[in-house]
């Protein structure tokens, strides 16, 4: 975020009325309100007299931030953690042991919720105004009666105080007079209301002479914001505003959305009905920020017009207005006056006409400033009287700086200010009192005091640090340019952009970068990647500013009650800000914090599915990013216990690897998010020193994933078949395991063939406007993860042209801030850590050379055709999709169905399809960059949730019958059916694709994704797009002749709009109202006949993201043998006059008149080679052909060859990292205690028998090398660096490979054990595999192997035996040869012996021999002789 605020610029101002605009004399308003409030209780609820008497000293009981705990009567005064300050019981003050006798030195126990801005409950209220004010004070006085007449322990008025409110303060209460304080307020508003001064009426007046629009929002009712606003600036008041929206019920108009807060219009003062969107600017009543935003997008023409709004409550003005709307704030703060701070002549560094000044010279304190409560901002804990470190800033100080732009006494002091007078704002980078203006409250700065006498909180030492280093700023300055210009004219080689680490491993961080880099990415924070660091300030502030939504709970319940990825997600953001920004203590602390609750668990899974180990993955991969980046700031015993929770949750990642789809589910989005979460938790185990455990977590991982990297070599059109919302949450990971293994393993994966093609999926399903892409299978409205991170990460390792860079600069610039399409709070920050790691500076925004031009692109194995992605939102910028392919994409289809790479794949149990959906030949179209056809998103998997056709009467079980859908339709499960019955063959198939002229014609043929007893010849699906705004679509069901359908049934999806029923000349239609006009389609079949549909909204199922779709259902009777349907799907600027369609059974003829054009389209639907085209369109006397001859070829694709060699060489690289970390460890332990130690735990899983055996071994070699070395060094000999000693070592790595096949029969043994819900088939799927794999040797012949993952990876020091295991194995073959040889001996020559001498020395050689024997034994079953 910048330093600095300008009012030049923002577009609009936007101002509240009470005390913002509107100042009171605030003694006599202040007796007005209490006096209204007291008589109503007195005359209508019976209470005590006395409360209407009011000594003239009363009011100073009166202070803003206090909270009333309502069940206990008392007053309190919150620090910024939420402890008590200062306490009242009704007026009386509470002693300090009072104080923490009732409520201790802890965050008081509805802190979480009033810290969240939830002012209202019926447990407490928080008092933040002046218009609330007197009723403190009231309720305070009630206390007292209550006690004094009824000693009342817990207290039941606060009904009676909201009646009281209600009475004097509802709608219709100035119209009629009711009550006491409208009446006295219209018959003298003189006593109570303060005009406006001259020099605020001129600046409201040069505020508009500049350009700004001027926004008037007040939760005053009309009628009353017209009698203040005529009083302080005059009958013309109207003119200094655009827009004046009164009963706005501040903060819900902020909160809302346009469904729960319509605007409305006023006719006299009346409310009249409500409006579907707001036009023009005028005077308003109700409303939401929403509508409001998008008027001022229209007024001023920008796509993200900046808004700042003035405000004197913190809980109805600021805080939504920041928290919700994303606008500055400024707040108005009276307290500043009674606090205010003169400076010195010599400080005053600005001139004079900087400056802004009051109308009078000398200033009054506001009549708030309270004895009985002290200052506003800072207050002493209590109990620890004269101790200034105990001073702390309360609770309203701190919201003021956390949600604040800058805080100002009142709108004078800054009306004579230059518009383009910078103001410093407050930010996590800056002082605590540098958004103040014109100065700082007295009692924040070092060596102030309260009025009464109290020493000031704390000094700010970011100030004197400030201060202190702007002395070197040429210097600091000369340096950073000169490292700039540096960083950027160097270019990288593109081979080389991972550097292989090779286990020269120096402490932490180690994951991404290592502690030598942390300096460059601080300078690169400051310059090259600032904009990527503005972000993570943003998210860091905002995390900050509520930290209490953010930290993950300590209670374990609540943690595991819901899907609880954010916690995750949000912890690397937060570890990567510290690491760039050192110096913000308050940041580290709360990271900190975050792991304490998160280690504080049992368990990261989530209560209601205990079988799915992702969220457990989200909370790994964080946790041990922010372990590995945060590792200096811990203190030893959170490095240790930090570490067990990392070894804990990967040890259980590991083991249920063996027994979850996501070990054996290649391609799908939980194999590489769980995967590369273990390889997280694994690297940073491997850098304490865990080298077994990380050895076998790191094997499983790769021994996963680079199948599925095989695999995607299969796709040839770099796409994902889940779709581009679950293709990112894929991408997110995959790409972390790409990086990571060649960073730590050297497995460069930055060629790969798919890699250099994803980039067209990311590019290709942008809809124009960078905000939306293609929704297909489960999706949001964008992308769940990025896609920035993997745009840049795509630029810097595979593609070097900036286009990656380009389109994530366009992706950022267009995000959308409120409403469909925002990130969520789990997901936006999650890649912002990897974005800054791998954006490269040097690679300049290019975008693609075809850029602004509208191209067709196919994606043949996802089996998706797209026109027009990636452009501006304007008007003629069409975006349409189609979909018709291979369930899976082709890749998965094929592998399955041909029995591909049978070593590792049988059938679907290797895939999981579960988030595509029944949407064969659907299409969505959005002219203008509108979404006017779109998909239903993430919901329940059924064919009339899609764009596609459904037939009647059913022949199987059908979900809504007599209707039957596709036959991937399941009715019982959330996920699509992919597995069993006809599902598995489901596909369809695009036949054409092209573009001519600026006409785009696409056809598909979906009859394969239909159930055979249907009887369906075909199922032909043809778009036309023959204008940017005019869409025609043809279908064509051809029936067999025993086919025993009589109806089809096609639907047409808008999630967003409903759509409204029209006809013309009796043809049937329906439309959507957008706020750029009315989006228009009409239908009728082949003889004309045009059928009345179904227009209807469905509600989806608790438990998904989205509430439901709004739908088109239009029904057409079949005919034999052929019938077709005709759609015109029409923009708003395009006029269709006429529309009539003629048709016999091998051509179909449409003409389509506009006001501008005239169309005539010949379909020729009959593949019977006959003719030579598809179609043929005629526009405006220009003769378009779509000839056969471009139709779509598909071809297959063939396996990869030697795909398990591939895998074999790729894993051949991470052992050696092991060994030689190994010998790093051991080389650096130079006493027994600690060497035997650390042995012990390398050596933790291998033969117990032998491990003091080789401990003391391995330290006797070790001290004799050191020995050695030390004699040459004596000798001046030159000693030769190396850790030769420790090649005696057992090969820890080979018999942990001995172990694996224990382990996964154990696990295999526990899969049988717990079948977990839902998961019933994929556990039947893993334990088909049983305990065969197969081995390719170098000469290519497939054997039968061990089972598990034992023999899977076989490395360049385990294929071969150690030459001390040959010796071992050559000696026991020797010793038992010896001893049979000498038993026999024994039993025949010696037996008969008469000397027991001779048999007594065999026996003991026999005895000598034995124990070798046993010796040897163990010794070749440790080293697998």
């Amino acid at each position: 975020m910048q330093q600095h605020f300008s009012l030049a610029d923002c577009d609009v101002m936007g101002f509240d009325l009470d005390h913002t605009l509107c100042r009171y004399h605030l003694p006599q308003s202040a007796r007005l309100i209490y006096d209204s409030f007291a008589q109503y209780l007195v005359a209508e609820k019976g209470y005590d007299k006395d409360l209407l008497t009011l000594a003239p000293d009363s009011l100073d009981f009166c202070c803003k931030g206090l909270v009333l705990d309502i069940e206990e009567g008392n007053f309190l005064k919150l620090a910024e953690d939420g402890t008590v300050l200062r306490a009242s019981h009704g007026t009386k003050s509470m002693t300090s042991e009072e104080i923490l006798e009732t409520y201790g030195r802890r965050e008081w126990k509805h802190f979480n919720t009033v810290s969240g801005m939830v002012s209202r409950s019926a447990k407490y209220y928080l008092y933040d105004n002046y218009f609330d004010l007197p009723g403190a004070l009231l309720c305070a006085r009630v206390v007292d009666s209550l006690d004094q007449h009824d000693g009342q322990k817990k207290y039941d008025f606060w009904k009676d105080m909201v009646a009281a409110i209600q009475h004097n303060y509802k709608i219709s209460a100035f119209k009629e007079d009711c009550g006491t304080y409208f009446p006295e307020v219209k018959n003298h508003p003189d006593k109570y209301l303060q005009r406006c001064p001259e020099s605020v009426k001129k600046w409201l007046k040069q505020l508009k002479s500049a350009g700004k629009i001027l926004l008037l929002i007040t939760s005053s009712h009309s009628d009353y914001c017209r009698l203040l606003c005529e009083h302080i600036l005059g009958n013309d008041f109207e003119e200094y505003f655009d827009i004046v929206i009164t009963n706005a019920l501040k903060p819900g108009f902020f909160s809302h959305t346009p469904n729960q807060r319509p605007f409305r219009t006023l006719e006299n003062d009346e409310e009249q009905e409500a409006l579907l969107s707001l036009d023009k600017p005028g005077w308003y009543s109700q409303g939401n920020a929403i509508q409001l935003y998008e008027l001022l997008k229209k007024m001023t023409g920008k796509l993200d017009p900046k808004v700042v709004y003035f405000g004197d409550s913190m809980h109805s003005d600021i805080f939504p207005a920041r928290h919700y709307s994303n606008w500055e704030t400024v707040f108005i703060l009276e307290e500043l006056l009674g606090d205010k701070v003169t400076l010195p002549a010599e400080t005053e560094f600005e001139p004079l006409e900087k400056k802004g000044k009051y109308e009078g010279d000398h200033l009054k304190a506001p009549y708030f400033v309270s004895k009985q409560w002290g200052s506003f901002f800072v207050d002493r804990l209590p109990g620890l009287a004269n101790a200034e470190e105990t001073l702390v800033r309360t609770w309203s100080c701190k919201c003021i700086s956390t949600y604040s732009t800058i805080a100002i006494p009142s709108l004078e002091a800054i009306a004579d200010l230059p518009l383009d007078y910078r103001f410093t704002r407050f930010s996590s980078n800056s002082s605590a009192t540098a958004g103040y203006y014109p100065s700082p409250p007295r009692a924040l700065l070092p060596n102030g005091y309260f009025k009464d006498g109290l020493a000031a909180i704390e000094t700010w030492r970011s100030d004197a640090t400030m201060r202190t280093h702007t002395r070197g700023a040429p210097s600091v300055f000369f340096i950073h340019a000169v490292c700039f210009a540096f960083a950027c004219g160097a270019r990288e080689d593109p081979d080389a952009m991972v550097p292989f680490v090779n286990a020269n491993y120096d402490s932490y961080p180690m994951l991404y970068f290592s502690k030598g880099d942390v300096e460059v990415l601080r300078l690169q924070a400051t310059t090259t990647h600032q904009h990527i660091a503005a972000r993570l300030i943003e998210a860091v502030q905002t995390m900050l500013s509520n930290p209490l939504e953010y930290l993950p709970p300590w209670d374990p319940k609540e943690f595991s009650a819901r899907w609880n990825e954010i916690y995750g997600n949000n912890l690397g953001a937060l570890a990567m800000f510290c690491v760039l920004y050192p110096e913000n203590i308050e940041a580290i602390n709360m990271a900190k914090d975050y792991m304490e609750r998160m280690a504080a668990q049992p368990s990261w899974l989530v209560k209601d599915a205990p079988w799915d180990e992702v969220p457990l993955a989200h909370s790994l991969v964080g946790f041990a990013t922010a372990y590995d980046f945060l590792y200096s700031y811990l203190s030893k015993i959170q490095q240790e216990r930090f570490l067990e929770v990392i070894a804990n949750a990967s040890g259980y990642m590991y083991e249920t690897s063996y027994r979850r789809g996501w070990g054996f589910q290649y391609l799908h989005n939980h194999q590489p998010t769980n995967c590369v979460a273990l390889l997280a938790g694994s690297l940073v185990l491997m850098n304490q020193g865990y080298l077994q455990e990380a050895y076998l977590w790191t094997k499983q991982v790769l021994a996963i994933m680079e199948k599925s990297v095989v695999l995607l070599q299969e796709v040839t059109d770099g796409s994902l078949y889940e779709g581009v919302a679950y293709g990112s949450y894929t991408t997110r990971s995959l790409f972390q395991y790409m990086f990571l293994v060649q960073r730590h393993f050297d497995i460069n994966h930055f060629s790969h063939p798919w890699l250099k093609q994803h980039f067209a999926f990311m590019y290709r399903t942008v809809l124009p406007g960078f905000q939306r892409t293609v929704a297909i299978a489960d999706s949001n409205y964008n992308w769940f993860y990025g896609p920035e991170s993997q745009l840049v990460f795509l630029d810097k390792f595979v593609m070097r042209n900036g286009s990656g860079n380009w389109l994530a600069e366009q992706i950022r610039r267009n995000r959308v801030v409120e409403g469909p399409g925002t990130p969520s709070k789990g997901q936006r920050w999650c890649t912002l850590h990897t974005e800054f790691l791998w954006y490269d500076a040097s690679l300049r925004s290019v975008p693609p050379p075809d850029y602004g031009v509208p191209k067709l692109h196919y994606f043949e194995d996802w089996g998706v055709v797209t026109y027009g992605s990636a452009l501006p939102a304007e008007i003629n910028r069409p975006f349409l999709s189609f979909k018709s392919g291979k369930l899976g994409g082709r890749a998965i289809y094929d592998i399955v169905h041909k029995n591909k790479y049978k070593e590792w794949i049988k059938g679907w149990r290797n895939f999981n399809a579960g988030h595509e959906h029944p949407d064969q030949n659907s299409f969505t179209f959005a002219p203008n960059g509108v979404p006017f056809i779109t998909e239903a998103l993430y919901g329940p998997k059924y064919t009339f949730f899609n764009n596609v056709l459904m037939f009647s009467p059913a022949v199987s079980k059908s979900c809504f019958s007599p209707w039957e859908g596709q036959i991937t339709e399941d009715c019982s499960s959330k996920w699509l059916k992919y597995k069993h019955d006809l599902a598995g063959d489901c596909q369809g198939r695009v036949v054409a694709a092209m573009e001519r002229s600026g006409v785009v014609f696409i056809r598909g043929e979906g009859v394969g994704a239909y159930n055979p007893k249907l009887k369906l010849r075909k199922l032909q699906r043809n778009l036309i797009l023959l204008h940017p705004q005019l869409l025609l679509l043809v279908d064509q069901i051809h029936l067999e002749d025993d086919s025993p359908l009589q109806a089809a049934t096609s639907f047409f999806h808008n999630v967003d709009v409903p759509f409204e029923e029209t006809v013309v000349d009796d043809v049937h239609g329906a439309f959507i109202r957008h706020r750029d006009g009315i989006y228009k389609m009409y239908w009728m079949d082949d003889t004309g006949h045009s059928e009345k549909a179904t227009i209807a909204s469905r509600m989806y199922p608790r438990g998904y993201p989205y509430n439901g779709t709004n739908y088109v259902n239009v029904t057409t009777l079949l005919r034999h043998p052929v019938t077709r349907a005709i759609y015109l799907f029409i923009g708003p600027s395009v006029d269709v006059q006429s529309f009539t369609v003629r048709g016999d059974s091998p051509q179909l003829d449409v003409f389509v008149t506009t006001s501008e054009h005239a169309y005539a389209v010949y379909l020729w639907l009959v593949e019977d080679g006959s003719r030579s085209a598809f179609a043929q369109v005629i526009a405006d006397r220009q003769k378009i052909v779509f000839d056969r001859a471009s139709a779509i070829r598909s071809s297959a694709v063939p396996e990869v060859k030697d795909y398990i060699g591939i895998v074999e060489r790729n894993l051949q690289h991470f052992k050696p990292v092991f060994q030689q970390l190994e010998k790093q460890i051991l080389s650096r332990v130079r006493n027994t205690a600690s060497f035997r130690k650390t042995a012990e735990r390398l050596l933790r899983f291998s033969d117990k028998r032998q491990t003091e055996e080789a401990i003391d071994r391995i330290f006797a070699i070790s001290q004799r090398q050191q020995q050695q070395q030390h004699g040459r060094a004596k000798k001046n000999r030159k000693v030769a660096k190396g850790y030769k000693f420790v090649d005696a070592v057992p090969d820890i790595f080979a018999q942990i490979e001995v172990n694996e096949r224990k382990v996964r029969q154990k696990a295999q043994t526990q899969a049988q054990k717990e079948l977990p819900v839902d998961e019933d088939e994929e556990m039947k799927d893993l334990l088909d595999f049983a305990d065969i794999t197969y081995v390719k040797h170098k000469t290519g012949v497939s054997i039968k192997g061990r089972s598990g993952l034992a023999q899977m990876v076989t490395t360049a020091r385990s294929s071969a035996p150690s030459i001390s295991a040959s010796y071992t194995r050559l000696f026991l073959i020797l010793n038992i040869a010896i001893f049979f040889v000498m038993l026999a001996m024994q039993l025949t020559y010696f037996q008969k012996a008469k000397r027991l001498h001779g048999q007594r020395c065999l026996y003991a050689i026999l005895l000598v021999d034995s124990c070798i024997l046993l010796w040897l034994y163990s010794s070749c079953s440790q080293s697998q002789c």
